[in-house]
């Protein structure tokens, strides 16, 4: 998961790009990036940490031009202390191509070879976004071996990409002297919108990975780039959209909805903060058929994705609503933050316990979802600790039980404490005096409501099926190697990275 943002305007994009990017920080903390163009020339700054951090004064002034784009960095594959990864990525031939992108190739190792033995072209990191770059300068050298480059050769480029590279990934793109790129794979699994500015002072196109950074930024959103389709954006501003998938379907990712997405955006046509309503009203169901409301006092939430799910859960039980934790909002958000230590650490620096919310009563607990269990652990003792007589807790989500191999943090079976683990011994590790989760069908259900034409969802860390087919036990193996290596990485040197993480996220990072 990554927050992308590109630009095309009449004015200097540089603090329009700053802006959108402040708007998708919690879709990544670990780095950011901005790149502008003015004529054929590239100008880029990006480093690790927050976008507050890593843009200053004399870093904006160094980014001239009226075209652009950014990236905020949550990693997922590739070394996540490389600066060498931070995007954007840049290759010079053909035309100078500049890329960020969000989401995972499932076969970026075998892309890999391939790009060298065949292609000629060098891979000089671990990241499958210079992979992704690479693709797509090979095709359009294909197809456009001579100027001047026409959208339609664009979209038969990104056609050919769309053939060779599995797996998510929504995309933005600049091309030198020639425009703006953006598309997404043909399932639709991460999300991409673009908006317009007519008239004005300075017209212009934004496309972003939320609605929130385009209304944030006075670009009233136009769609959603649908599943297998390509946006073209010349420099005078002109739109040109192609399908570039042969089978394209919609089947956005299950877990936008849940956590990764800000409530007051609009993903493929559907409310983050409508679905999450959803959610608290089939959730409802399920503690009603597991734990009688009368044994129940107060429903608080887990800040802060938890909250609309938990206000609607406590209006179907007619039980009062309260905010029993106080977030310390210059924490990071402790699911995407690399290394199990400094997760665990940074909860009780994240949330502090309200007393008199707790004291005697039999609190039901809201969270969004349980994927790891030592967050949830933590926050069932600090209950207890501020004086809570039975602690529930409610999921919003279903165990989280597989892999995810789609751009989500959750690459290892080892690191889910729903895998192979039933309700019970899940309840008896974290602490709870009862355990509820959501029902996977009810919920897709109810969040499909909101779009019927959706054809499904991206659910596989729910239900197991991996929609691209992709996917083998090899392909686990291999995640579950290099995810071991990073453990090793992080715990090295004494633990060296993990405190400087940890740092950085008390910091604001």
């Amino acid at each position: 998961m990554c927050g992308i943002v590109g630009a095309i305007s009449e004015a200097p994009v540089n603090q329009l790009i700053y802006d959108a990017l402040l708007l998708l920080q919690h879709r990544g903390q670990d780095a950011a990036g901005i790149v502008t163009m003015l004529g054929t020339k590239c100008f880029m700054h990006k480093a690790r940490g927050m976008v507050r951090d890593v843009f200053r004064t004399r870093n904006m002034r160094g980014l001239p031009g009226a075209v652009g784009l950014g990236q905020v960095r949550y990693p997922t594959a590739g070394n996540a202390y490389s600066e060498e990864e931070a995007q954007p990525f840049y290759v010079n031939a053909p035309y100078g191509i500049v890329l960020v992108h969000n989401g995972n190739l499932t076969n970026a190792q075998a892309l890999k070879a391939e790009l060298f033995a065949i292609d000629r072209r060098h891979i000089n990191t671990e990241s499958d976004t210079e992979v992704l770059i690479n693709v797509l300068a090979h095709e359009l050298e294909l197809v456009a071996r001579d100027l001047p480059l026409t959208p339609e050769h664009v979209f038969k480029a990104v056609a050919g990409v769309h053939k060779r590279i599995k797996g998510s990934y929504a995309v933005v793109a600049l091309i030198a002297g020639h425009g703006l790129l953006a598309f997404r794979d043909p399932y639709g699994i991460r999300p991409l919108c673009f908006g317009q500015v007519v008239g004005g002072p300075a017209p212009g196109v934004m496309v972003a990975s939320e609605s929130v950074a385009l209304e944030g930024t006075g670009h009233p959103l136009t769609r959603d780039v649908a599943p297998g389709e390509a946006i073209f954006v010349d420099l005078q501003g002109r739109i040109h959209a192609r399908q570039c998938a042969e089978h394209p379907t919609l089947n956005p990712c299950l877990f936008e909805f849940v956590y990764l997405a800000r409530p007051d955006s609009v993903l493929d046509g559907i409310s983050v903060y409508h679905a999450r309503l959803n959610m608290g009203e089939t959730l409802a169901q399920r503690v009603v058929s597991t734990l009688p409301p009368s044994e129940i006092d107060v429903v608080i939430p887990i800040p802060e994705s938890s909250r609309p799910s938990a206000m609607q859960l406590a209006h179907r039980l007619g039980k009062p609503y309260r905010e029993g934790f106080v977030k310390n909002r210059y924490v990071g958000r402790t699911f995407i933050m690399p290394g199990q230590a400094v997760r665990k650490k940074s909860v009780r620096q994240k949330l502090n316990a309200i007393g008199m919310e707790f004291k005697g009563r039999n609190v039901l607990l809201v969270d969004d979802s349980i994927v790891r269990g030592t967050t949830s652990k933590e926050i069932v003792q600090m209950a207890r600790e501020a004086g809570a007589k039975r602690v529930y807790l409610a999921s919003a989500a279903p165990p989280v039980r597989h892999p995810n191999v789609y751009g989500i943090d959750m690459p290892t079976k080892e690191e889910l404490i729903a895998h192979d683990r039933s309700v019970e011994e899940i309840r008896q590790f974290i602490g709870a005096d009862q355990l509820i989760y959501q029902d996977i069908d009810a919920m897709k259900r109810v969040v499909r409501a909101l779009n019927p034409q959706l054809a499904g969802f991206e659910a596989s860390c729910f239900d197991g099926r991996y929609i691209t087919g992709d996917v083998s036990a090899e392909d686990f193996a291999a995640l579950q190697a290099q995810r071991r290596l990073q453990f090793d990485e992080e715990e090295g040197d004494g633990g060296q990275r993990s405190r400087l993480a940890l740092q950085g996220a008390e910091e604001g990072a």
